[in-house]
């Protein structure tokens, strides 16, 4: 037998036998913003996700793809696209998707969540939160204390709805509180196409904004089974590789040239950053994490 002949009987680099099937892995970790997070836990939107969820539905051995959850919720626009953007891609490549809440899957959290055919959580995962939230600061008569003036100019009546720096109107008050409304009837309507006869519990019950704990989502049918994306994966598919699809990088990041949280700001940028740092916190300390 002559040399080439014996390359060529040798296994291709990447070969696993009867090449297995593919379960892939989407981590969806961080509070859902349309912005850039100067955090490590970073943050959801469709540009941070769309690179790894487009690999992970790429597999050419594909069985399902795995969501693994972990949002305290956020931006609810960008909650409703990404969650949109798995069931096109599922849609399209006609693979299940298991969604697997980790410590918090709440308010936009479990929007993404319900993305999934299925939901998993750890008996003491925090689920839920099926409500809107809007919040800000009233910030009249700050200004004159500190010696400024504001000068503010508009054209049309309801352009500044809602200025922190002006007294709150009660017509502006009922105008947020119809936009909430509104919201929060998309997001549980949401819920009921994706969970249909599967919710248990009264519409007061299920939408009130309440977080329940994994055990107790099970028993309101806001998911399927308690587990670890482990466990559950390895009963499911024994015999599947699992492959974690992670997004594409910056390309200073790629170079290890990228620096950490705040590198190559300008003062201004890491006030904000440190604003929004202080926020995304918040919104994760609500949940006691």
């Amino acid at each position: 037998m002559s040399v080439t002949e014996k390359l060529a009987r040798l296994p291709r680099i990447g070969d696993r036998g009867d090449r297995a099937p593919v379960v892939a892995v989407v981590r969806l970790h961080g509070v859902i913003s349309p912005t850039p997070s100067p955090l490590a836990r970073g943050a959801i939107n469709t540009t941070t996700v769309e690179s790894a969820l487009t690999r992970a539905f790429d597999h050419d051995r594909l069985v399902a793809v795995a969501l693994a959850v972990n949002s305290p919720g956020g931006a609810p626009t960008q909650s409703a696209l990404v969650s949109e953007r798995v069931r096109e891609l599922a849609a399209k490549k006609g693979v299940p998707v298991l969604a697997f809440c980790e410590d918090v899957a709440a308010s936009g959290g479990y929007l993404l969540a319900c993305a999934g055919d299925e939901i998993y959580a750890h008996s003491s995962s925090l689920v839920g939160s099926i409500g809107v939230v809007s919040s800000g600061f009233g910030l009249v008569g700050l200004l004159e204390r500190v010696g400024l003036e504001r000068r503010l100019y508009t054209a049309g009546s309801r352009k500044v709805r809602l200025d922190p720096f002006l007294p709150e109107k009660e017509e502006d008050v009922q105008w947020l509180s119809g936009r909430l409304d509104e919201l929060h009837e998309q997001f549980a309507g949401w819920v009921r196409e994706r969970r249909g006869d599967r919710l248990k519990g009264s519409d007061e019950d299920l939408f009130s904004g309440e977080v329940w704990t994994g055990a107790k989502a099970l028993e309101l049918g806001l998911v399927d089974g308690l587990g670890s994306m482990r466990s559950v994966l390895g009963q499911r598919y024994p015999d599947a590789e699992i492959v974690v699809a992670e997004p594409k990088r910056a390309l200073l990041a790629r170079l290890g040239l990228a620096g950490g949280p705040g590198a190559l700001l300008s003062t201004s940028d890491r006030v904000l950053a440190a604003v929004q740092a202080l926020e995304n916190r918040a919104t994760w300390s609500r949940f006691g994490l």
